[in-house]
């Protein structure tokens, strides 16, 4: 008997994915809720855990490809035992109009990465029923999980000693393989299909054009900034301010609560939402005819992941205190550079923060976070010199820049937003008047 698995409902109003990675390979046996592709949504990668536990008969899609919620994913055939799959009262519906049940919820997905993850300090493939094929002397102790990944290596034909692994615990990924094929001038064994442009007259070997389609991720971005651009009448205000004061009381703050671990992050957040209270006219967004004042403040802020730059929420940010919000900062920011950030957690925002300085950049005028009215953002904080107490003295700088949508203010609650910001990094004691 086989049972087919549908892409579930991933929630957020998703309706399609994009598969990133199979973790099995025809012929594998897999268990109950055991993870089994790594798929992109417009909002996140979320790994899928799988309700059926058997032999594995059939991939439906190949890495790279797009599927719709509710087209078939994999194919389980069960064993003998009659035991190897749930019933539809505990698995759940896998229709498109029923998430997955156990998704993101379940303790026996995070057994399924605890599984892994101790086979992947061992060197070895997790495989619960079959064991994997012999390797080379030098290559037992590689830690690749995946077995895709160990496709991809027999295809390229490399040595996967040879191979720098990115992934949590010296995991080869996928894109360490790349990497690796790019260095010794081969065609990707994963890229997507492409189409190379018509080759033109030249008397060098110039390489080919290729053409990356804009899918999960990296579309939705697309999609939300165009109609950013297109839809906000945006204007950038800026202003260069003394961080010298900040960065005092970040280090009193961190001698006297160590264990908060406050940082300069958590500091202009805390600041911002004293901002946004002040000026609430700013944590607002267009509806229509109408501008829609935000009662709570969610503030968003830029992160690296794996698939670039995401915007992670701290919901009620109004509620916490500095100490909360610097907890939450931790987790989020932790959550995207592993790449486990959710789609509720990319969510809902109404204002965002971007530390752009961390790249080493003093300004920058970016595009608002559709459908948000305002962007705030920090540059690198410098030595420069400054005139202090009547003298020139050497001073930490940092220039705070300030987009808004023309729409919901005028230049003058903007200024005043952004001077008010300012006043507190230069004086973060401003903030006590408003406690």
């Amino acid at each position: 008997m086989t049972q087919v698995f549908r892409l579930p409902d991933l929630g957020e109003g998703l309706t399609e994915a994009t598969i990133i990675e199979w973790h099995v390979a025809e012929g594998d046996h897999v268990t109950i809720d055991q993870e089994v592709v790594t798929v992109e949504t417009a909002k996140a990668a979320v790994e899928v855990p799988c309700p059926y536990a058997g032999v594995v008969t059939s991939l439906h899609t190949a890495a790279g490809e797009e599927l719709a919620v509710g087209a078939p994913l994999i194919t389980i055939a069960a064993l003998a035992d009659g035991e190897a799959y749930r019933t539809e009262e505990q698995a759940g519906s896998t229709s498109p109009e029923r998430p997955l049940v156990g998704y993101g919820a379940s303790e026996a997905p995070r057994r399924a990465r605890r599984r892994r993850a101790a086979a992947a300090e061992e060197g070895a493939t997790p495989a619960p029923e079959s064991a994997p094929e012999p390797e080379p002397a030098s290559q037992s102790a590689i830690k690749v999980i995946s077995p895709l990944v160990r496709k991809l290596v027999e295809d390229a034909r490399i040595d996967l000693a040879s191979i720098t692994p990115t992934g949590e615990g010296g995991v080869i990924r996928r894109a360490d393989v790349e990497a690796a094929v790019a260095d010794r001038g081969q065609p990707s064994p994963t890229a997507p299909a492409t189409t190379p442009a018509a080759p033109r007259a030249t008397s060098t070997d110039a390489p080919a054009d290729q053409r990356i389609p804009l899918t999960g991720v990296r579309r939705a971005i697309a999609q939300k900034l165009s109609t950013s651009r297109r839809e906000i009448p945006d204007a950038t205000t800026w202003v260069d301010a003394d961080a010298t004061e900040l960065l005092a009381t970040k280090d009193a703050l961190k001698a006297a609560r160590p264990q908060d671990a406050i940082g300069i992050l958590a500091l202009l957040a805390r600041i911002t939402v004293a901002g946004l209270r002040a000026f609430p006219e700013l944590n607002s967004s267009v509806e229509g005819h109408e501008i829609v004042q935000h009662g709570r403040i969610n503030l968003g802020f830029a992160a690296q992941s794996p698939r670039g730059l995401v915007v992670p929420v701290v919901h009620d940010a109004h509620a916490m205190t500095t100490a909360e919000l610097a907890a939450a900062l931790r987790s989020l920011t932790e959550a995207a550079r592993e790449g486990t950030v959710t789609p509720a957690q990319l969510t809902g925002g109404t204002f965002t923060l971007n530390n752009y300085g961390v790249f080493g950049v003093d300004g920058s005028t970016p595009i608002i976070n559709h459908p948000e009215a305002a962007m705030l953002g920090i540059g690198r904080i410098i030595d420069k010199p400054w005139a202090h107490e009547g003298a020139v003295a050497l001073r930490k700088v940092t220039q705070l820049s300030f987009t808004f949508d023309h729409r919901v203010c005028d230049g003058g609650t903007a200024g005043g937003f952004l001077r008010y910001v300012a006043d507190c990094v230069e004086q973060p004691a401003v903030l006590l008047a408003g406690l």
